[in-house]
């Protein structure tokens, strides 16, 4: 069997509705014209005629927080302190073995937008795909949203993984998780309507905050995670090494065969 390699990442773009208002990427391009000035400026009496074809480069000016597009979050994105108690480590910090390991596909594509997955809910998904956890296996998450990228309500779209049912997967030795949505929890429109209701802090990144208790790392913004089968795959999702940061951007993928 060749081996074959599936993207799983989306795309940083212009005018896609990837982030909520004020947090998403902005690109200008820069085109071989354009930056003929910016070359010249290196050699003194270089003329653009001299170029080929009278072309510098192409080059583009991004402006981007470290969670936009498919990005690793650390757990000191999540809380200044993990397990326990514990300095919360940085992306640039995170063991690279974590990012490179089996991997295991939930399908909660029939949960509802704003849905809280539950711990039993993650028991019936593997007793469905007929599969029990190991330590460092990657668990990946195929919400609703995965399909929903690229319109209006992608941010809203989609279930997302509660305290417990995070809890599930790290108190068996799963280190880095992913979803397709926006967030690993819940959407933040349909969590602001349970708190309206109760006021109830706890709500609000229940699963994020997991990482207090143990600290692990998950994988936003995933695509293309119908084409996976439940299992039988590596997960590749090694993030850009940032200095003290709380996320990095991966160009995440499966590996099959």
């Amino acid at each position: 069997m060749s081996r074959q390699i599936i993207d799983l990442s989306i795309f940083l773009e212009n005018d896609v509705v990837s982030d909520p208002e004020g947090f998403r990427p902005k690109i200008s391009y820069i085109d071989h014209n354009q930056s003929v000035a910016g070359l010249l400026g290196f050699f003194p009496g270089l003329a653009q005629g001299d170029l080929p074809d009278g072309e510098a480069w192409a080059i583009e000016k991004i402006e981007l927080i470290t969670h936009n597009g498919t990005h690793l979050d650390a757990p000191y994105h999540f809380a200044s302190t993990m397990n326990r108690g514990e300095r919360a480590i940085t992306i640039d910090e995170v063991p690279l073995d974590w990012c490179f390991q089996p991997g295991v596909k939930f399908d909660f594509r029939h949960f509802p937008d704003g849905y809280v997955v539950t711990a039993q809910d993650v028991e019936a998904e593997l007793a469905r795909i007929g599969h029990t956890l190991s330590p460092l296996e990657i668990v990946l998450v195929n919400t609703r949203a995965g399909k929903r990228y690229g319109q209006s309500d992608y941010v809203s779209a989609g279930s997302g993984m509660g305290y417990d049912a995070t809890m599930y997967l790290l108190e068996r030795g799963v280190r880095v998780t992913g979803t397709d949505g926006w967030s690993w929890d819940a959407p933040f429109v349909h969590t602001a309507e349970r708190y309206a209701e109760s006021h109830d802090a706890s709500l609000i990144w229940e699963g994020h905050k997991a990482g207090r208790d143990i600290g692990y790392c998950h994988l936003e913004k995933l695509h293309n995670l119908e084409a996976l089968p439940s299992t039988g795959f590596q997960v590749s999702c090694f993030p850009v090494k940032i200095r003290a940061a709380s996320a990095g951007w991966t160009r995440a993928v499966a590996i099959i065969g």
